[in-house]
């Protein structure tokens, strides 16, 4: 029943594009992923963020895969980590037991980790709310987890309706967790640029009185109440 299948790990992505990642916000990057490589649900856990001074934490995803409610492999993922790394824990979703609590993100800290994330619960959440660890959950219970196993480590998971991959770029802000394909990391960043970029010229434009709108009408085809009035009674 304790079995942990334990997957080879990943090539960990450059430092510097995870830097430049660190310097974006969720927004900017999944309005390039197609809009559709976002972790739903799953959210900072109180004011974590905000007590620890910092508005997005970004890594290479260590992938959990754990059975509902249980954080054994959850440990030896903690053991397993590098500095930096953020820990993304596949519970399925359920939310009945905490799969980690203050105790853990201390230990997660003092291992270098990154940040967690989890789709699941957590507890102790003034505590990690407080400025322990940037933590990213879909609940939180007070009820504590079994440490039954089985689990996975470094393999595919599923979190918040995302597959995420060892390795992947994970990036999380009061927004929420999107992750970039590690194939796609270079290509991604380069276009969340852009659109950061053109966002201040727009913020600019606003406070200025310049932005143009003309593309609202440009797309829309309007039909007055009295065009539709006319059709329908010729």
């Amino acid at each position: 029943m304790n079995r942990l299948t334990l997957f080879n790990a990943a090539v960990r992505p450059d430092q510097a594009l995870i830097e430049r990642f660190g310097r974006l916000n969720t927004p900017s990057i999944s309005d390039n992923l197609e809009r559709n490589h976002g972790c739903v649900g799953v959210h900072a856990v109180g004011a974590c963020l905000t007590a620890l001074g910092i508005t997005t934490i970004a890594g290479p995803a260590l992938t959990v895969r754990t059975r509902p409610g249980d954080n054994l492999v959850v440990h030896k993922a903690m053991d397993l980590a590098q500095p930096g790394d953020i820990l993304v824990i596949d519970a399925h979703g359920e939310v009945t037991n905490a799969i980690l609590g203050e105790i853990m993100c201390r230990y997660a800290r003092s291992r270098g980790i990154a940040g967690i994330i989890v789709d699941g619960a957590v507890r102790d959440c003034e505590a990690i709310g407080s400025g322990i660890l940037p933590v990213f959950a879909r609940g939180v219970s007070h009820l504590g987890p079994y440490k039954s196993g089985p689990g996975e480590i470094h393999g595919a998971v599923n979190i918040g309706g995302m597959t995420v991959n060892d390795g992947d770029i994970v990036v999380g802000d009061a927004d929420g967790v999107v992750v970039v394909p590690a194939w796609r990391a270079e290509e991604a960043v380069h276009a969340a640029e852009a659109v950061v970029e053109m966002e201040r010229q727009q913020v600019s434009d606003i406070d200025n009185g310049t932005l143009d709108r003309i593309w609202i009408d440009e797309v829309l085809e309007v039909k007055t109440v009295d065009e539709i009035q006319r059709y329908r009674t010729a």
